[in-house]
């Protein structure tokens, strides 16, 4: 890192990503922006962290494809973001408190932390980067326990990016115990681009060109994915309480993934 005066921090968006958006991609830049700005963070990484094939989704992709995809976007669009296939080769679906722990041992306490420009490591903090549906479903009693809120609002915190259509300020009311670690990212541009919207486009045979990555565009069709997407879901609203969100919010929690807004 560049400023051994900050804390460096690392966001993780758990999602479906089924398939990898734009947006999702996006969301990563404008949280760059915001910490730069308003934080006393400064961003040292960024992963995308696919959920397992036990979350059982409609329109959800084999983990290989959903992580190939990833690869593909960030490996030509970004210096920074990264991919973990940790919890999409889980065979168990992994609530996000869990994945969230899984990045702070690997990156604190196997790598030591990061080291800074003089030498000296530091410790990173882990944080959950999810669009504006996250914070809804926290708010919402009986999705998430007290337990994992606090685990996720209050040992890591979050950062969300505003979303066209969510009160954010009712949902934030009932969390005010850990406003301190909720970072709202206002989303200057709206772009309400999702995976649901972009399996639609495909069914139709509407094009998605500049919506999603050309190479996962290019893999899409190389691997025929998508075009006979399920017509339900046996995820109800309680378990995506214990860890997915939808994957626009991408940016995912224990009450939801990110991967499909």
């Amino acid at each position: 890192m560049n400023d051994s005066s900050k804390t460096p921090l690392c966001l993780v968006a758990c999602g479906s990503f089924s398939p990898i958006t734009n947006l999702h991609l996006r969301m990563f830049e404008m949280a760059a922006d915001y910490t730069k700005f308003n934080t006393e963070f400064e961003i040292v990484g960024g992963y995308l962290s696919p959920v397992s094939d036990a979350y059982k989704k409609a329109g959800l992709a084999t983990a290989e494809h959903r992580i190939r995809m990833c690869e593909m976007a960030v490996e030509q669009t970004s210096s920074w973001l990264m991919v973990d296939p940790w919890e999409a080769v889980q065979k168990e679906y992994q609530p996000t408190a869990f994945v969230l722990d899984h990045f702070e041992h690997e990156i604190n306490e196997v790598l030591g932390g990061v080291e800074t420009y003089t030498g000296e490591r530091k410790h990173v903090r882990i944080a959950l980067l999810a669009g504006a549906d996250l914070i809804q479903t926290m708010s919402t009693p009986g999705v998430w326990s007290d337990k994992d809120l606090d685990h996720i609002l209050g040992r890591y915190g979050t950062f969300i990016v505003e979303r066209t259509g969510t009160d954010i300020d009712d949902a934030l009311a009932s969390l005010q115990q850990w406003k301190e670690n909720i970072h709202v990212i206002q989303q200057l541009i709206q772009n309400d681009v999702s995976s649901t919207k972009i399996r639609l486009f495909l069914r139709r045979e509407m094009s998605i060109r500049y919506l999603v990555p050309a190479s996962v565009i290019r893999y899409i069709e190389e691997h025929g994915l998508y075009e006979e997407d399920a017509a339900g879901s046996t995820t109800s609203l309680h378990d995506r309480g214990k860890g997915k969100q939808d994957d626009q919010s991408t940016a995912g929690g224990c009450a939801s993934k990110t991967g499909d807004s």
